[in-house]
């Protein structure tokens, strides 16, 4: 009986080491760096996806920043340039002159008008862009 249970167990060890014989040799050849140049491909692959990924980001970023710039010197210049016209409707309206005089009339349009014509160039510039 001890020789049929050790044929068996014989048997099932050997059908063991010829299921694992593939998965063993691939360890082996793993461990031994024979798939290197696969891994080295895949690296450089992934190297060069991130490094575009990077790229395209830094492009972005910088896009972002220019308009931000842009947008903050152009409230900036209407700012400079309806100051001194603001200061003067102010000043007007102080002293007691009417709103319904000439000059505060023509400085208060004048200082409604373009800020709204230029928060409508923005806009417009704005969905331009997005679409």
């Amino acid at each position: 009986m001890k020789s049929a249970d050790l044929g068996a167990h014989g048997a099932a060890d050997e059908a063991g080491v010829d299921a694992g014989d593939g998965a063993s040799s691939d360890l082996l050849s793993a461990l031994a760096g024979n798939q290197a140049g696969r891994e080295r491909t895949v690296a450089y692959r992934t190297r060069r996806v991130v490094s575009t990924s990077l790229g395209v980001m830094q492009e972005q970023k910088a896009g972002r920043k220019r308009n931000r710039s842009l947008a903050l010197a152009a409230i900036l210049v209407v700012g400079f340039a309806l100051g001194p016209l603001i200061w003067r409707v102010a000043d007007d309206l102080i002293e007691g002159e009417h709103i319904s005089d000439l000059a505060p009339q023509v400085g208060l349009l004048v200082c409604i008008l373009c800020p709204s014509l230029v928060a409508a160039a923005l806009v417009a510039g704005w969905a331009r862009r997005k679409s």
